[in-house]
């Protein structure tokens, strides 16, 4: 990938915080007296956002890094093992189950633990010896996000609506109906200039 497409797109090492990020954050709008809505909604919102993750840094970023770090990306695969185990329980129980807050914690506590040692010491060390790298990485990482992240794109529309609550909720369906009105707009648009 040339020089200039790959500066395009987030670093590798950009991406993976921001992925850190993102799950944090949807972690700490949880809230166990949450409507059960909410709980799979935030949930499935997590577990979705760590599965792409973790496939990311399996097939694009870990590679990289085993000439680095061969023993800590081991140990960070078999942290991505362990995750995808309590995903796995998560996706099989409904939010009233007795167990299901208690799963998302060990979820994230785990989640908490691999995030501290990628951000301290992976990703320095990735930045440090092959900082000329992490551009086609992360271009990389985009192209394959969108192909991971496609065939899901309802799945993740409908956890996001889900996952908001009252007002927030409709806010998000008005929102999602009008950008689907503009999309119609503008591709009947684009059909008639086509046309001409």
């Amino acid at each position: 990938m040339t020089n200039l497409v790959s500066r395009l797109f987030p670093t590798a090492t950009n991406m993976i915080r921001l992925d850190h990020t993102h799950v944090l954050s949807t972690f700490h709008q949880y809230k166990a007296s949450a409507p059960s809505r909410v709980k799979k909604g935030l949930v499935n919102t997590i577990c979705t956002a760590l599965e792409i993750h973790a496939q990311l840094e399996e097939e694009i970023f870990y590679p990289e890094m085993r000439e680095i770090d061969d023993e800590r990306i081991t140990e960070a695969i078999h942290e991505h093992s362990e995750m995808r185990r309590l995903i796995g329980l998560l996706r099989t129980m409904e939010p009233e189950a007795r167990d299901y807050d208690e799963t998302l914690l060990a979820l994230m506590r785990d989640v908490m633990h691999h995030v501290a040692d990628e951000e301290t010491i992976l990703l320095p060390a990735a930045e440090k010896h092959m900082a000329d790298k992490l551009g086609d990485l992360g271009a990389q990482m985009t192209k394959r996000r969108m192909q991971l992240a496609g065939p899901r794109t309802g799945e993740i529309a409908l956890d996001m609506v889900r996952a908001a609550s009252g007002n927030t909720a409709a806010i998000a369906v008005v929102g999602l109906a009008a950008a689907g009105l503009l999309l119609a707009r503008r591709s009947g648009h684009l059909r008639r200039h086509a046309r001409v």
